[in-house]
């Protein structure tokens, strides 16, 4: 059996973990810069009058009226409480496959003589003890069902956030209430392509259509999610993240930018990240793609956007040769007279660092090169994000970041945004 642990309003149920006084309250997260509603709680899901993923500047007087309370994004937040989530899901079962930031599957092939019903609640209850946030639990013998399960624990009162379809009685009503659209890797082509057939329940997918017909239209994927509804385990749990194939990143400036100073600073800091990233998966990157535009959604700029890739003549992970290289990049793409929204960085054709091909006219890259970057990396692990920078991210952060003047205390990495309890207060 596995179970499929997913927090619920994973973003919103953070912000509230720390603000009891927000419990039972509207409580909506932001995307970056403050531009639309990316996560909402229950209760600002209730309130129908409030479109989700509008920008914010348009709706802000609907949200002041309804007293909603307003986030910006707090990642390093998130990130963390996420950890302690996997962190709790660990006593359960050695095998655990981190699916996303808010959600996990857990092997539960051992329990054979256990209780699955008090095991979820206990699963669920351990982890709102030891974390603050809320879960639903699905339990199934298929990931496919898993998932399955663990939306009808959100959406079915009864369950109490706990779902077990143990039995093939079960299975087969969960999935003739189920309607095609709400199983896991149905998206709307395949969703309209099977209403037109007349098929609209999940229940009708798996026992109605024949494999033929799914092999036929929906390929090796559909086959599996047919497979796996009919309770055939076809997608085995991933302990291991996969490797990246790609590694990017890009974030708007707090507000436009004309200086190309400042944009090299930003496509430097950028540049750090995305590195970080690479040398933790032990790879190299031969491309470098940096791009630059302005804002398309603006009337009153003038609009330019361009982007260029270039080649290394030996794959690295070096943030110092990532940052020389892509800055030579940004300066053949800049063009004067524009105000820029928003620089990015993109690192690909990834190999693994130990079979990188050697240039024969460059020297080989130094060992004091890889001991360096690997002191800057235990540092920055050690004292926090960006603690050691290359010097070419400069010190003038503040005026390119994003706006997050909405964002709640890093209440669990800062020690100087830790939370404070008034003892006085009776």
């Amino acid at each position: 059996m596995i179970a499929l642990v997913d927090c619920n309003s994973f973003y919103a149920s953070c912000e509230q973990v720390f603000r009891p006084d927000l419990w039972g309250k509207p409580v909506v997260v932001l995307s970056n810069n403050d531009g639309c509603i990316i996560a909402a709680n229950k209760e600002a899901k209730a309130l129908t009058q409030i479109p989700m993923f509008e920008p914010v500047f348009k709706i802000k007087k609907l949200l002041v009226d309804h007293h909603v309370e307003f986030f910006s994004s707090n990642y390093t937040l998130y990130g963390e409480m996420s950890q302690r989530v996997m962190n709790t899901l660990k006593q359960f079962s050695p095998n655990v496959e981190i699916y996303s930031i808010d959600e996990s599957f857990i092997d539960l092939a051992n329990m054979k003589f256990v209780d699955l019903n008090t095991h979820g609640h206990l699963i669920k209850n351990t982890i709102l003890r030891n974390t603050g946030l809320p879960v639903g639990v699905g339990v199934a013998p298929t990931k496919v069902l898993a998932k399955l399960a663990n939306r009808m624990s959100k959406k079915i009162p009864g369950y109490n956030h706990v779902c077990v379809l143990d039995t093939e009685e079960r299975c087969i009503q969960a999935l003739k209430d189920a309607v095609i659209k709400d199983v896991w890797g149905i998206g709307k082509k395949h969703c309209q392509r099977l209403n037109n057939r007349g098929v609209f329940t999940a229940y009708q997918f798996a026992y109605e259509v024949s494999l033929d017909w799914v092999r036929k239209h929906m390929t090796v994927v559909g086959e599996r999610i047919w497979r796996e509804l009919r309770g055939e385990s076809c997608l085995s749990l991933e302990m291991l993240p996969k490797a990246k194939k790609a590694i990017g990143t890009a974030k708007s400036f707090g507000s436009k930018l004309t200086d190309l100073g400042l944009i090299e600073e930003a496509c430097a800091f950028y540049i750090s990240e995305v590195s970080e990233v690479l040398r933790k998966q032990n790879s190299c990157a031969q491309f470098i793609q940096v791009f630059l535009q302005t804002n398309y959604h603006s009337d009153r700029d003038a609009q330019y956007s361009n982007s260029v890739t270039v080649t290394l003549s030996t794959a690295t992970n070096d943030t110092f040769i990532l940052t020389r290289e892509a800055t030579k990049a940004l300066k053949t793409i800049y063009k004067p007279g524009y105000r820029y929204k928003k620089v990015g960085v993109n690192l690909s054709g990834l190999i693994p660092q130990e079979f990188v091909q050697m240039n024969l006219f460059e020297a080989a890259n130094p060992e004091g090169r890889s001991a360096l970057m690997r002191t800057v990396d235990k540092l920055n692990e050690k004292y926090g994000k960006s603690t050691v920078n290359s010097g070419l991210v400069g010190n003038r952060q503040k005026q390119w970041e994003l706006i997050k003047k909405d964002r709640s205390p890093r209440y669990t990495t800062q020690w100087s945004e830790l939370l404070t309890i008034d003892s006085t207060w009776t």
